[in-house]
């Protein structure tokens, strides 16, 4: 069961190696975070050049609890320490970002220049503007 204060190692290769819960999330009066849960923490202490710097203040899950948790079958899982895996936002690349034809679905797109010098995106299967 995680608190606040408590200190979490990264189980992730954000360059963070230790985390101090700041908050759990889930309600004011919300007081402990189980595996799953999602806390604000700040990083305590990071791996030199990472890209996550120490005070940075991060959103983290929890993956591995000291507390022992009960499984649908009757057993339970408890593991050596405490362990979070670091959230942050990370900007979506545009050409991972699936454009789609209202008239064809899915298919590959092209450009067109305008008059005035501006591309204009077309469907390439029935040639339609997509903005």
């Amino acid at each position: 069961m995680i608190q606040q204060e408590s200190r979490l190692k990264v189980a992730d290769n954000s360059g963070a190696r230790e985390v101090l819960c700041i908050k759990v999330l889930g309600g004011t009066r919300r007081r402990y975070a189980g595996i799953g849960d999602i806390f604000v923490a700040t990083v305590k202490d990071a791996v030199p050049g990472a890209a996550v710097k120490k005070g940075e203040v991060v959103k983290c899950v929890v993956v591995r609890t000291k507390k022992e948790r009960r499984r649908a079958d009757g057993s339970y899982i408890r593991f050596d320490e405490n362990a979070a895996v670091l959230n942050k936002d990370m900007p979506i690349p545009a050409s991972n970002v699936a454009i789609v034809c209202p008239t064809c679905g899915p298919s590959r797109i092209g450009y067109r220049r305008e008059d005035d010098g501006g591309k204009v995106r077309v469907c390439k299967k029935c040639g339609k503007d997509l903005g």
